[in-house]
């Protein structure tokens, strides 16, 4: 009983910071993106090709949790984004608090859009609001198709769903049938994008989905 009643106090405690973060975000004008995953699924990939093809329409901040190193910030603002790296030092995920001081250096003004690229991991993140607008979930097909049975709480948690890496298709065993079904039980209707960040099939609904969200 008194672990379950420290739990709620911490995760009530993010949630009032995840409200502030809200406010902030909502008072410069700034649409944001949670965006979770194992790693290797894409996040990073996912981030580069969306400031490339974007980046000409919107103005695109990037921040990225890790446990350690810059080198996905850095992909980020190769790409062309203003990126912001927080190192959690072990921690297996962003919380609010986190993201709450790195807004607090952020140039909000100067953005449109600002993506949170959340420490690779299918299990903590689904547990801590950040503020963010929306949370997107990247699934990858290597990863095989038991994954929404496997780990149920992000799933069901998520506002969107990307399928990256769709060209593998024909070369990786992965029962799409099986995925969407164990997706469909958990999170009906999940707003869905099959595309691969590798070729850029399927990238253009993703694209639409988010330049129309930030007008």
């Amino acid at each position: 009983m008194t672990q379950i009643q420290v739990v709620e106090k911490i995760l009530s405690a993010n949630d009032r910071i995840a409200d502030e973060n809200r406010a902030m975000l909502d008072a410069a004008g700034v649409f944001a993106l949670n965006l979770m995953a194992s790693p290797g699924a894409g996040k990073t990939s996912l981030i580069e090709q969306t400031v490339k093809h974007l980046s000409n329409r919107l103005r695109i901040g990037v921040i990225d949790g890790d446990i350690a190193t810059s080198l996905d910030a850095e992909r980020a603002a190769a790409a062309g984004a203003v990126s912001m790296q927080i190192n959690t030092g072990g921690d297996c995920h962003l919380d609010a608090v986190m993201l709450h001081s790195a807004l607090a250096s952020f140039s909000l003004n100067d953005i449109d859009l600002l993506i949170v690229e959340n420490v690779g991991n299918l299990i903590c993140p689904a547990n801590f609001r950040l503020g963010t607008h929306k949370s997107v979930l990247i699934a990858s097909i290597p990863e095989g198709d038991d994954k929404p049975y496997k780990y149920p709480g992000i799933y069901r948690g998520v506002d969107t769903l990307v399928i990256n890496k769709i060209d593998l298709l024909p070369y990786v065993p992965f029962d799409m049938e099986n995925f969407q079904r164990g997706v469909e039980i958990l999170n009906p209707g999940l707003l869905t994008f099959p595309l691969s960040c590798r070729t850029a099939e399927g990238l253009e609904p993703w694209l639409t989905w988010i330049t129309e969200s930030c007008s």
